[in-house]
């Protein structure tokens, strides 16, 4: 777009700092990650902002909360390029992932109102059963994540008696794809593990309730800060002509 969009008033970076509680040398540092637009300089060498370097912090500032900072970046930095469509798909992007995030929570719903009063018993080692290869493509991790979630308490495979390979019966992999689901629900394992206690203690549902309401609140945030963050960024897109 030109020179012509750092005209008009002139900012210090300490105005754009104070106007969202940050530092001078975050200002600073924002512009040379291209989430604003490449300032003036003086001709002692002093950057200098103007209306339109606030209106892209502003929008930045805004995406974070809903997109989380690396997309935000990556948004900023496609608009500031004129490359407004790239921008747009990265929201897009972000958009599906939290629509995939309800699905999921969905499925964390779905699966806990499958649960039967009591766990079903484990196989005995004649049985059939899954090996850690397989289970972990089926949901979408490594091996090794299988395997810390074993030292955390949450999977208990038992061992195949030929090969000492781990082997995950049924009650195994229901704990895995619920430890699997609340983990993309943002709950770390130490919250997850008693949650995975209660099922199989059938004790009672409130704890995975209490979690499930709470991912229910971040999702209905995270949505709510996305339309914070398309607004302030169609005013710097249309502050950008």
């Amino acid at each position: 777009m030109g020179r012509n969009l750092q005209s008009g008033e002139r900012l210090r970076p300490i105005d754009l700092a104070r106007r969202h509680g940050l530092s001078t040398q975050a200002v600073r540092n924002y512009e040379q990650a291209g989430v604003l637009p490449t300032a003036d300089r003086t001709p002692h060498g002093y950057r200098t902002y103007t209306p339109l370097h606030a209106r892209a912090l502003d929008a930045f500032v805004a995406l974070v909360p809903g997109h989380g900072h690396a997309t935000a970046t990556a948004i900023m930095r496609a608009v500031n390029r004129g490359e407004a469509d790239e921008a747009l798909r990265f929201v897009d992007e972000s958009h599906a992932r939290l629509l995939d995030d309800r699905r999921t929570l969905r499925a964390v719903e779905n699966a806990l109102d499958a649960l039967a009063p009591g766990t079903e018993p484990h196989p005995s080692p004649g049985s059939g059963g899954t090996f850690i290869g397989p289970l972990a493509r089926e949901l979408g991790i490594r091996p090794a994540t299988l395997r810390k979630w074993e030292r955390a308490g949450l999977v208990n495979p038992r061992r195949d008696p030929l090969t000492d390979y781990r082997v995950y019966d049924e009650a195994d992999e229901r704990d895995a794809r619920l430890t699997r689901q609340l983990r993309r629900g943002g709950h770390p394992l130490e919250r997850i593990a008693p949650l995975i206690a209660q099922v199989r203690s059938a004790g009672g549902l409130e704890p995975l309730e209490a979690a499930l309401h709470d991912w229910h609140a971040r999702l209905s945030a995270r949505g709510r800060a996305m339309l914070t963050g398309a607004a302030a960024l169609d005013a710097y897109l249309r502050a950008r002509g």
